[in-house]
């Protein structure tokens, strides 16, 4: 009996893992690889040359999310998501991640009801750990420069950026997914007047299963342009989100009309299209902006000596 408790606990406890990550391994291998098949000549061929590498990555994050891993999934859960709805109030967001903890927990002291949800673990940290994996990529471009200008041995910054890279990839992917953007992550919990499903699963069916059975790269593959530089990346990705945002309630509608059972409907099927897209292409911009604006300074390049 004892046996079997523990292999149903065990079962229950992958299948909520696997419920809470963003596209599925599928969606998120199409997303990096769509990216890196993106990025242009003037880039350093070593990144195109580490497509599989860069593609293994994509889905590095959710291997730390594991329950035995107790330290490693509770410090990083936050990363995969943002909840808009907690943060309406909030005009501008600060480019640092304790300059926004510092307002969250402001906003928590002056609340009068549900103050937790201005935990920064409720609400969530997604557009901080993408701009700080951002910047680790920016770092190690920049380390490749200064090492090429010496005329040394470039590998070690290379597999360094090429990590980045990829990891950069998931937070990029999981900002695309229109439920790691809201409350209603994993059926609807606000105010219900549309009648949308309440109970959990939509979450993992919509990214996981629905995704698994009906797209492939070359679906959306063709959707990708060359990359350009963004001007500012913080509120670039933060616009990003907010697009993301703006096709939650798109995501229920489609689930209540029964567009994501089967072979689904092609509006559902085009919706996953466009949000995988949208993601490749953010991430391509993301990695050729780092490249570019390595070269702006090399405070903090440390060639060999």
């Amino acid at each position: 009996m004892l046996r079997r408790t523990a292999r149903l606990t065990a079962v229950w406890i992958l299948s909520c893992a696997s419920l809470a990550f963003g596209w599925g391994d599928d969606g998120h291998f199409f997303i990096n690889r769509v990216a890196v098949r993106n990025i242009p000549a003037s880039m350093p061929g070593f990144l195109k040359a580490a497509e599989d590498q860069i593609v293994y990555l994509a889905i590095e994050p959710d291997r730390w999310r594991l329950p035995a891993d107790v330290a490693l999934k509770q410090a990083q859960e936050p990363d995969h998501y943002i909840d808009l709805e907690r943060v309406s109030w909030l005009s501008d967001f600060p480019p640092g991640r304790y300059d926004f903890y510092r307002l969250l927990y402001e906003k928590r002291a002056a609340a009068k009801e549900h103050a937790d949800d201005f935990l920064p673990n409720r609400v969530g940290l997604q557009p901080y750990i993408t701009m700080e994996v951002f910047e680790r990529l920016k770092v190690a471009f920049r380390e490749y420069r200064c090492l090429k200008r010496a005329a040394a041995a470039t590998e070690s910054a290379e597999r360094s950026a090429v990590f980045y890279a990829g990891w950069l990839g998931h937070y990029v992917g999981d900002g695309s997914q229109p439920l790691h953007t809201t409350v209603n992550y994993d059926g609807w919990v606000e105010v219900n007047p549309r009648g949308y499903r309440t109970e959990p699963g939509l979450h993992g069916e919509f990214e996981r299963a629905f995704v698994s059975r009906n797209i492939k790269l070359d679906d959306f593959a063709s959707m990708v342009a060359a990359p350009h530089r963004l001007a500012d990346p913080f509120h670039d990705y933060l616009k990003y989100l907010q697009t993301s945002h703006t096709f939650v309630e798109r995501v229920y509608q489609l689930d209540k009309d029964g567009g994501f059972q089967g072979s689904g409907k092609p509006e559902a099927r085009e919706l996953v299209k466009q949000r995988l897209a949208a993601a490749s292409q953010m991430l391509v911009d993301l990695w050729f902006t780092a490249w570019q604006d390595s070269s702006e300074s090399d405070r903090g390049c440390r060639p060999p000596a």
